[in-house]
């Protein structure tokens, strides 16, 4: 992979892996409609990595945050919302790490070749989140997440498994439909991601160092870790600020034109 196809795949990973829009239907269909080669384990690496860096990087008070409430209520016992928090996100946090390490190669493998469905996906999820965002009761705060609707919202995070859903687009869709704000829900939402996230690069990590980088894929890596890292951690902030003023349909459009104009290139043989 070349410098130039690691800035822009690094750009749109970090863009659409933190917004409801599917990084892995991007990454997928942009390098075939452009008919550019394999990215291969260096540049997955340099994905994983830059993403877990630009949400650590946002969230880094809430993180010490966390941790601090995780020690003393493992301690003293969970009796208050920001001491139950972190132990809600461990527990939405596995559902999606146990279908992750069983499912992702043959998901990968099922899905990579059929733009499609993964076109379908798109568009059937962004109806989907078009519908949580309207009839949504938007009540309730991050301090009103129960274990019950942790587990939810985990279970909900393992169907970002298949290209086209997005794991915050399929995991804010579910804290809508259970009655959260829009700022509550992402912000939940990129919580839970960040541990399996983290999960993912530290195994990416780990096997580029047992094959080794290739010669002349360091800058590559470099730019790509850079660039995911940059426009993922605007992608945040823009997100946040986005849903405290205006509803998610900016996005469900968005959804709408990649979902049918990818159909519309399969369809011309494109």
């Amino acid at each position: 992979m070349d410098a130039m196809h690691a800035a822009v795949l690094g750009s749109i990973q970090g863009l659409t892996e933190v917004l409801p829009i599917s990084s892995s239907a991007h990454l997928i269909l942009i390098p075939q409609f452009l008919k550019w080669p394999e990215s291969g384990l260096t540049f997955d690496v340099a994905l994983h990595v830059g993403t877990f860096l630009a949400i650590s990087l946002y969230f880094w008070r809430d993180i010490l945050e966390l941790f601090g409430n995780f020690c003393s209520g493992y301690r003293n016992g969970v009796n208050s919302p920001a001491k139950r928090l972190p132990f809600y996100i461990i527990a939405a946090t596995i559902p999606a790490a146990l279908a992750g390490l069983t499912l992702e190669g043959p998901i990968e493998e099922i899905f990579r070749d059929s733009p499609t469905v993964i076109a379908s996906l798109l568009i059937f999820f962004g109806l989907l989140l078009a519908l949580a965002d309207t009839t949504g009761a938007k009540r309730w705060r991050v301090d009103k997440i129960t274990l019950k609707y942790a587990v939810i919202i985990g279970l909900a995070q393992c169907l970002a498994l298949l290209p086209g859903v997005s794991r915050s687009g399929i995991t804010i869709t579910a804290a809508l439909f259970l009655g959260f704000h829009r700022e509550s829900a992402a912000r939940f939402s990129f919580l839970i991601s960040l541990p399996i996230v983290a999960g993912a690069a530290f195994l990416k990590v780990g096997e580029l160092l047992k094959t080794g980088i290739p010669a002349g894929e360091l800058l590559p890596l470099l730019i790509g870790i850079s660039t995911s890292a940059l426009f993922g951690f605007l992608s945040v902030a823009l997100l946040l600020k986005l849903v405290q003023r205006d509803s998610l349909y900016p996005f469900v459009w968005y959804r709408l034109f990649a979902g049918f104009g990818a159909l519309a290139l399969v369809f011309f043989g494109l």
